[in-house]
């Protein structure tokens, strides 16, 4: 097993996040925890591109210091929602690892999570995500908490991924 933390980064890190003090506890559980039993922690951070202020270089840019993964850790970077997109690597180094279980954390729900979350599961991963370890903002159409639901309770839970409260991710990552 491996966990995935995905696009926590500084320039999108903060209070619009919906239930945003579980979530940064909730992720730092997580990590800590993993790194206590030995599981890999892997990082996936998104690059809008040069001049956008939220690019490689660019301080937003950088993991939210509460999150921050230690120099030994993996870091891969897209442009695009989705974590397995080719050009980022990760699924060829999951591969070569021959890691199958994923576990996913990070922002935005409705955005990258979910890409990364379904194409984990088409490229045959087993996708785990942790209750309250992802989050997103509200946006025109539905609230964060909206959304965070939607995709949590509705759409990923017997289809996508094993949605599980934290209790038992914490207990998945201890085996």
């Amino acid at each position: 097993m491996v966990l995935l933390v995905v696009d926590t980064q500084k320039g999108i890190v903060d209070e619009r996040l919906y239930a945003f003090e579980k979530f940064v506890s909730n992720i730092r559980k997580l990590i800590r925890t993993a790194r206590e039993q030995g599981i890999e922690v892997v990082y996936v951070q998104h690059d809008d591109g040069p001049g956008t202020g939220f690019s490689i270089g660019d301080d937003e840019f950088e993991v939210y210091s509460g999150f921050a993964p230690l120099l030994t850790e993996k870091r891969f970077v897209k442009t695009v929602c989705s974590a397995f997109k080719k050009e980022s690597g990760l699924l060829e180094y999951l591969t070569e690892k021959g890691e199958k279980d994923v576990m996913v954390c990070g922002i935005m729900t409705d955005f990258c999570i979910n890409a990364t979350v379904e194409a984990g599961f088409e490229h045959g991963l087993h996708m785990i995500v942790p209750a309250y370890a992802n989050s997103t903002q509200d946006n025109e159409y539905m609230t964060g908490e909206q959304s965070y639901h939607y995709y949590n309770e509705f759409l990923w839970p017997d289809r996508y991924a094993d949605c599980v409260p934290m209790d038992k991710a914490l207990e998945l990552l201890k085996k």
